[in-house]
């Protein structure tokens, strides 16, 4: 059975495929109980997982580590992904002791993501699907870390914070939508970490942002950085730009020193972490703080790969607390990209009569949070 996925990972075969099946759709029934496997791999992390009924039954992944002071790149990533990803599907089976005529749906996420990595996961999704005669789902990325933060939480209607490498945004659930009521106008957060990582050439394993949180504890020093919150919205890269200044001074645009100028004071790698840390976790708070008073909420939901981050856990419940709110969280197996989120989020719009033709299950880099319909959630 994997020789023949094995087979048609080729891309030619797939676009043959998909030629002589460009018309397949598979009608989908309403039903209560749907069993989902759900396929990640839309950055440097490839997943699998499987749910049944709203039940855990597997979630396995791997992760694609550069050097020190490396990123990933789409083409090596993707790479990795190609190697990892028939073995993670066979686990994952494994797993949860399930055949693939047990399967009601194979889900993929289809975006936002690199488009290399994002082809592979696609790719492996319809082979699958005409392989195993499955209906094909295809997820938005930022729904799949918003269901599967509601799902092992129990949030009911939450403020969402999602953080991560690509994306970062607050939203709040409204009329079918999610809505975006503040963002990142330039990088993210998560790839704010990264890259002052690689800046102090901190080790890529088990990720940067875990590794800066760890040096982050031992700063002993707070280094004023600049704080750009503007209105709902934040930036990240001036401060990127600041503290790799402190970090090399050489790089520093203007080298001239004037005569009554004081000494730069030194500064440790874990005193920029933890100022680091500080600042831009204190503008995310600020945002999500402003979004509970628009939308009257008591509850905050904290997703996406750097809200593993214990501080910025810790500073979000502060003033949670302080609102007479509730923060709900979630650890590494969750908050960090996974398979078993785009199973949960494809399952439950499976659940909802959504469907997708085999000719629409392309993938696109550019998904926002706001364009997809809810069709599954009545209130």
């Amino acid at each position: 059975m994997f020789i023949h996925v094995y087979i048609c990972i080729n891309i030619y075969c797939v676009l043959y495929l998909i030629s002589i099946n460009s018309l397949i759709s598979f009608s989908i029934p309403l039903c209560e109980m749907v069993c989902a496997l759900g396929i990640e791999g839309s950055a440097n992390k490839i997943g699998v997982g499987i749910i049944k009924d709203g039940q855990v039954l597997a979630n396995v992944r791997k992760t694609y580590i550069t050097p020190p002071g490396e990123g990933f790149l789409p083409k090596e990533t993707a790479k990795h992904h190609r190697e990892q990803i028939l073995n993670l599907i066979k686990s994952a089976l494994k797993e949860a002791n399930l055949n693939n005529s047990d399967l009601d749906v194979i889900c993929y996420t289809k975006g936002p993501g690199m488009a290399p990595p994002l082809l592979v996961g696609a790719i492996v999704a319809r082979t699958l699907s005409l392989l195993w005669s499955k209906p094909l789902i295809g997820v938005n990325h930022c729904i799949g870390h918003i269901e599967m933060g509601r799902l092992i939480t129990g949030a009911h209607n939450p403020i969402v914070l999602y953080v991560s490498g690509g994306n970062t945004q607050v939203i709040a659930y409204s009329n079918k939508r999610y809505r975006i009521f503040g963002e990142t106008i330039d990088i993210a957060v998560g790839n704010c970490l990264d890259r002052f990582a690689r800046i102090i050439k901190l080790s890529n394993d088990p990720s940067p942002g875990y590794n800066i949180e760890q040096l982050a504890k031992k700063g002993k020093q707070f280094i004023k950085l600049p704080y750009v919150v503007k209105g709902m919205d934040v930036s990240f890269s001036g401060i990127l730009s600041h503290i790799e200044e402190i970090a090399d001074p050489s790089k520093k645009r203007s080298k001239r020193k004037k005569p009554d100028e004081p000494e730069a004071p030194e500064y440790t790698k874990a005193d920029m972490c933890y100022s680091l840390q500080e600042t831009i976790f204190a503008m995310l708070v600020e945002i999500t703080e402003r979004a509970m008073a628009h939308c009257d909420s008591n509850e905050v939901l904290i997703v996406g790969g750097v809200g593993c981050n214990e501080r910025l856990q810790e500073m979000m419940a502060i003033m949670c607390e302080e609102r007479n709110g509730k923060l709900f969280a979630i650890d590494e197996r969750y908050c960090i990209d996974n398979g078993l989120m785009i199973a949960h989020a494809g399952a439950e719009m499976f659940r909802s009569g959504a469907h997708m033709k085999f000719s629409d299950s392309f993938v696109t880099q550019r998904y926002r949070t706001d364009e997809v319909l809810v069709t599954w959630r009545s209130d």
